[in-house]
């Protein structure tokens, strides 16, 4: 199954509670999302998700909260194997 690592580039973020509300959001839009994480200090969240997220879907989503949507990449997602096997 192929998987994807998205990063998104966030404005606004200044403390544990904007990561939260951050991580809610991307839940919401992205039910399937794993390892969700917000860091206001790096001003990005990151999530693994099965498909690509549209860029105008999550730019909504953000700037409806308050936050400001930077930009978004995504790259290839491999999970990591036990002893390195593949």
């Amino acid at each position: 199954m192929r998987m994807f690592k998205t990063t998104v580039k966030i404005g606004g973020m200044a403390c544990g509670m904007c990561e939260a509300h951050m991580n809610e959001v991307i839940r919401k839009l992205v039910p399937n999302a794993k390892k969700v994480t917000s860091s206001h200090s790096k001003g990005e969240s990151t999530f693994i998700s099965e498909e690509k997220i549209d860029m105008e879907k999550m730019r909504e989503a953000i700037e409806e909260t308050g936050y400001h949507f930077i930009s978004m990449e995504y790259e290839p997602y491999e999970k990591k194997r036990w002893f390195g096997k593949r």
